[in-house]
């Protein structure tokens, strides 16, 4: 089958409602990101996010809540304890995460995420939640991005106020990562059995995976039915282990997305590319991240936005793009 044949008949199946298969999202993620194919792989994805998102982009705002050492020591992350990275460790108080927040949900954010290091602790994030639900109104979802927790605790955070959780098998999980696998879809199956939703992006995508690979960590976010997929791409943070293997180009993140948006179809209508590429965007992703505090892909806590991506340059990525952009105030 010609590069050709393989994309349109992915882009109908998508429209149809069908989720892709592993050969069809392998032999996808084989096509050269630098080929006119590619072109047309992202213009099927562009077509296919009209009809599932209503043409519509949104902003994923993360909160980095604690910075500080880590006993994991992943092999790409500035929080490992090994790499040395983190000198003065800081917390953010539950004040000062309301007063982004509410900067975040004034100009337009959809999802406000919380990150917190591992062992940060359930019962402390549920309260930052309920704090938040009591000072910040407006239409937006917060989500979870925390270590492992069982179904209980899951329930508990939904009840505080939470509705998405994220969390993700990461590629060469328990190689790059002092992680168990099976602790990591332990946590996944208590979120699939409690009313939260999943958020799941395939990643930290380097020049070091494979098709194979990539496919396999998507196909597990649909197994767990994520809501929201799409890809991370790896940045190579001098001081940790992988910083000598360079980052996939902009072309190929673009490409993965796009693999993502067809392959997940209606099942994971919300597709994020992160870093933020308008490429991405113009390959059918529609959410893009606005982080500040504590990012794992940074060697220091960050008072403003991450490399000054704000909700402005958002806007301007989907509006460029021809999504009409989420603000949530309307309703």
């Amino acid at each position: 089958m010609s590069n050709s044949d393989l994309v349109n008949e992915a882009k109908e199946r998508a429209l149809k409602g069908e989720t892709l298969d592993r050969n069809t999202i392998i032999s996808l993620l084989q096509i050269d990101p630098d080929s006119e194919d590619a072109e047309m792989l992202g213009e099927a994805a562009r077509t296919v996010a009209i009809a599932v998102t209503g043409n519509s982009g949104s902003v994923w705002a993360s909160v980095g809540v604690d910075y500080r050492k880590c006993a994991m020591n992943c092999d790409f992350c500035a929080f490992g304890r090994k790499w040395g990275l983190v000198r003065e460790e800081s917390e953010r108080t539950s004040q000062e995460i309301i007063e982004i927040v509410r900067r975040f949900v004034s100009h337009g954010a959809r999802w406000i995420t919380l990150r917190t290091t591992q062992f940060y602790g359930v019962d402390r994030l549920i309260q930052v939640v309920r704090d938040i639900r009591a000072s910040v109104p407006g239409k937006y979802e917060i989500v979870v991005n925390t270590g492992e927790f069982n179904e209980k605790e899951a329930v508990l955070l939904a009840d505080a106020g939470t509705q998405m959780v994220y969390h993700t098998i990461r590629l060469r999980e328990g190689i790059n990562t002092r992680f168990k696998p099976e602790d990591r879809i332990a946590t996944l199956a208590s979120v699939n059995s409690s009313p939260l939703d999943l958020a799941y992006l395939v990643e930290p995508v380097g020049t070091e995976h494979t098709n194979e690979e990539i496919a396999d960590i998507f196909l597990t976010a649909m197994k767990y039915n994520a809501r929201l997929c799409g890809v991370m791409a790896r940045v190579p943070l001098p001081g940790t282990p992988l910083s000598d293997l360079p980052q996939i180009s902009e072309r190929r993140h673009a490409q993965i997305v796009a693999v993502t948006r067809l392959a997940a179809g209606y099942h994971a209508p919300d597709i994020c590319a992160h870093p933020p590429s308008r490429l991405a965007v113009e390959w059918g992703a529609n959410v893009v991240v606005v982080e500040t505090g504590a990012i794992p892909r940074e060697g220091e806590d960050c008072k403003t936005e991450w490399h000054g991506f704000g909700l402005d340059t958002a806007r301007d990525y989907f509006t460029s793009a021809g999504y009409s952009f989420y603000s949530g105030r309307e309703n």
